[in-house]
Parts: C-alpha cells; structure tokens; sequence
C-alpha cells in the first residue's frame, strides 16, 4: 500500500470511527441556528490561538531571567512557532480538503492542547523551543481550517456576518492576551500562560466533536501531494528567516542572500511541480481568479500595515516618552479592541453590499491612521495617541472580513481548506514582512539623525515619524488594489458552488 494511500484512509478512518462516536448533537443540528452554533465552535479556537499569540510577546523577558537565556536564542520561542505555523498552513488546507475538516480541526485542539501542556512543563528553554513547534503544528491545523468551516456552514446571506464574528474572536484574544499575559506570570508564573490554553482546549475540542458537522468529502479520492509539501516548507521558512533578520544582519549578508536563494529556487520548483501533478497542493488555477488573488495580496499588505503599526509604537511609547515596556502591550489594544468591535459590523455589511466600499475604505481608514501617527510628537496628548491606533484598527476591522469573505466566496467549496489555508498563509507572511520593511527603515533612519547630531530621544521620534509614511503607503496600496477585479458583488449565497458543505 502506498504512503499515500495508507495515510487518506488512516485519517478517513478517524473521521469515520473515532470522532463520529460524538455525532452532532441533534438537539443542536436542528435548531433553525444550528450554522451559529458551527461559528461559536470556531470562534473558541479562533480566540485561543489569538490569545497565545498575544500572550507569548509580553512573556519573552520573563524567559530570558528564568532560563538565563541570551535575547538572541529566546527569540526562537517566536521564532519557531511562527516558522511552524506559516510553513503548515497550505498543506492542512489541503489536507483537510482531502480528509475532512472536521477530522483535521478536532486534532489540532488535541495536539494544541498537548503542545501546550508540554511548553508549559519545559525544563528547559531547548525544550521550551521544541514544545512551541508541536504546538504550533496544532495551531495550524486550527487556522488552516477555521475560516473554511465557517464559510461552508454559514448561509450564504450571512457569510460575510459569520466570519466577521470569527475576526471578532481573533481581535478579542489579541486585546485581552497582553494584559491577561502579565496578570497570569505575575501570580503564577511563566508556565502559568501555556497551562492556561489547556481547559480552554478542552472546552474546544468538545465542542468541535459534539457541534461541528461531518464533512461531505469532494476530494477524498486525492492524493496528498507530499512532494509539494516538500518544496512548499523550505522556501516559506527561508523567505521568513530572511524577513526576520534581514534588518539586523543587513539584506546583502551573506546568510540573508543564500535565504533568498534557497527562497526562490525551491518556490521555482514548487510552482514548476505543482503545474504538472495530478492532484497539486495548490491548484494553480486560483490564481487566475482575479478576487482570490488580489484578495490574497491585499490581506498580505493589510496585515504587513498592522503589524507595521504594532512594531513602530513601542520605540516611540518606550524611547520618547519612557513608558515601561509591561505597559507597552497593553497601550497597544485600542487597534484590536476596533476591529473587535468593528469586525461584525462590516460582515454584515458585505452580505448587503459587497465588498469593494468596504475593503477601500478601511484600508484608506487605515492609511488616514497612520498618516495621523506620523505626526506624534513629545507632547502629543495620550488620549489623541489612542484616537489614531483605534483609527487604524477600525479600518482594518472594517476591511478584513469582506476581504476574507470575498476571497473564500471566490473558489469551488472543495477548495476551501486550501484557499483558507493560503489566506492565513499570506497574512502570516504579513506579519513577518511588516515588522521586516519598518525594521529596515526605521533602522537606517535613526542612525542617520544620530550621525547627523540628534540626541537619541529625538532620533528615535523623528526616525519613528518618517517611517510611518512607509506604513501609509502599504495601506494606500492595498486601498487601490482592492478597486480591481468584480469586487463589488453580494455575497447572495444563490450560487450552487457556494452551498454549505457538510451533512449530519
């Protein structure tokens, strides 16, 4: 039996015998509302690896004093979890497409939940470093997954509703992981944030076995393309590795140039292969559709905006006006807690009237918000300071789900793990090339005014204000790419290929 074959029907077996011994409930099933009970199952999820997320950055001191670590190996806590994640995320999409999404999002509670017990056992931070990697792989399979359980249950008048509420849940996480962050390590300890994910997992994977619906399998006579999965990894962790230290080691190093090298001939080979296999990863054909790839780029670059922001306003809250950096984070919430609040409303409003106004206008709202930060000065009230971040969360609030939706909505619903899968890819790949851009200027700038006379303090602010115009034209970027294509569509759920996927 081949490899392939042996592990298709290890997994159908797993979706056929051990997770249907918790049938949906039908007491749940038959309820008018039973697709919001398959968004709440979701959101759990959603919410738990936001938090994690969030959670980890206000912890990194923490670890570097309880391992006597060097900053420069603690930093693979991140790192790795992140490395893990990005590279993963395309290959559960399409393997959930050929073995369920069900049977794929149930495991990933389960190994998160085991990734995170373990982390918070580490005797060591090697150990700490291993333990973020299996816990990552279950995050994957979480966020690879998510969105395209919810586009399949959700009708389809009310999808862009649905996964507005799951951005809500993401952008809740991350408002409440910082502060919740340093409570937990300040009574409990460190081990305290990973134990944390445990009962909230728990809750989760019940929830999945008990509500989400068995999945009405379109491609399962598929082979999984392991030789793509093969070409796929190396390249995505070479182009990230280089993102994260191209600004610190200085992008034409030798280490930094051999990254992209190794980055562009296996991504050459990887679209080379996928172009002639029977049955691709990635169908290459999506890319023909105008919506899903523009969605993808601009997510891309609304993402790289955010996190952009969220790189940028420590140095100026920490270097010019001497906040201490267990206060930074929490300083930082206004931008999720907007699209929390945000998020919903403009899912509801795509279901009305599309997408196109609404991805425009939020990232022009977005662009406004940082152009408006790029004005901080040293006397710069607080208030006026949140005023801006919650500017641009509401603009990223207001465009991210009729994005997503429009993207999902955009392809035949047995491609959906796949596409979710590509989706968190590229806004992952975002995040890593936000912090990149605005690293690399910010850098170069502040020598510059430090060579030029200026004190440190105001070196900072003024490379700090430049910078940000960087951050404007990412958002103005994604404002104008999002005018192409038919943008502009209601998501009325009358298409068969769009119908809800699953059965009970």
């Amino acid at each position: 039996m081949g490899l392939e074959k042996l592990t298709t029907e290890v997994f159908m077996m797993a979706d056929g015998a051990s997770f249907t011994l918790f049938r949906p409930m039908p007491a749940i099933t038959r309820r008018a509302g039973y697709p919001w009970w398959v968004v709440g199952t979701v959101c759990v999820g959603a919410f738990m690896a936001a938090l994690d997320a969030s959670v980890i950055n206000v912890a990194m001191p923490t670890f570097k004093a309880a391992f006597k670590e060097n900053l420069g190996t603690v930093e693979w806590v991140s790192i790795a979890y992140l490395l893990t994640l990005t590279s993963m995320l395309t290959v559960f999409g399409h393997l959930a497409d050929i073995v369920g999404r069900r049977t794929l999002y149930t495991l990933g509670f389960l190994v998160f939940i085991a990734g995170s017990a373990l982390c918070g056992a580490s005797p060591a931070i090697q150990w700490l470093i291993v333990f973020r990697v299996l816990q990552a792989v279950g995050a994957g399979m979480l966020q690879a997954n998510s969105i395209a359980i919810v586009t399949a249950a959700a009708p389809g008048k009310s999808r862009g509703k649905a996964i507005g509420i799951q951005g809500s849940a993401q952008a809740v996480g991350l408002s409440v992981g910082p502060a919740l962050g340093g409570w937990l390590i300040g009574h409990f300890g460190w081990r305290s944030i990973f134990y944390i994910n445990v009962p909230v997992g728990v809750i989760g994977t019940l929830l999945a076995v008990m509500v989400l619906p068995r999945d009405r399998l379109v491609h399962h006579r598929e082979k999984f393309d392991y030789l793509g999965g093969f070409l796929l990894t190396p390249a995505l962790v070479a182009l990230i590795i280089a993102f994260q230290k191209g600004y610190k080691l200085g992008w034409f190093s030798g280490i930094i140039l051999s990254l992209i090298l190794t980055w562009l001939t296996f991504s050459a080979a990887f679209i080379w292969w996928e172009g002639r296999v029977k049955h691709p990863m990635v169908d290459l054909g999506m890319f023909h559709n105008r919506i899903f790839t523009l969605g993808n780029i601009t997510g891309l670059l609304s993402y790289a905006a955010m996190f952009g922001v969220l790189f940028l306003m420590p140095f100026y809250l920490e270097g010019v006006h001497g906040y201490p950096a267990t206060l930074t984070g929490i300083f930082l919430t206004p931008v999720p807690l907007a699209m929390m609040v945000v998020a919903p409303v403009a899912g509801h409003l795509y279901d009305r009237y599309g997408a196109r106004l609404l991805t425009v206008s939020g990232m022009t709202i977005t662009a406004a918000g940082a152009g408006l930060l790029a004005t901080l000065g040293m006397r710069t009230p607080f208030w006026l300071v949140v005023v801006y971040l919650a500017l641009v969360g509401a603009g990223l609030g207001l465009f991210t789900p009729p994005n997503n939706t429009s993207v999902m909505s955009s392809v035949h619903h047995g491609r959906f793990g796949v596409a979710g899968g590509i989706l968190n890819m590229a806004r992952s790949l975002g995040m890593v090339l936000g912090v990149a851009f605005t690293g690399t200027i910010f850098s170069i700038l502040q020598n510059v005014f430090v060579h030029l006379g200026l004190s440190k303090q105001v070196a900072v602010l003024h490379a700090f204000r430049y910078t940000f115009w960087g951050v404007l034209i990412l958002a103005l970027l994604a404002a104008v790419l999002s005018l192409g294509g038919k943008r502009d569509e209601k998501n009325s759920g009358d298409r068969r290929e769009y119908e809800p996927t699953f059965e009970f």
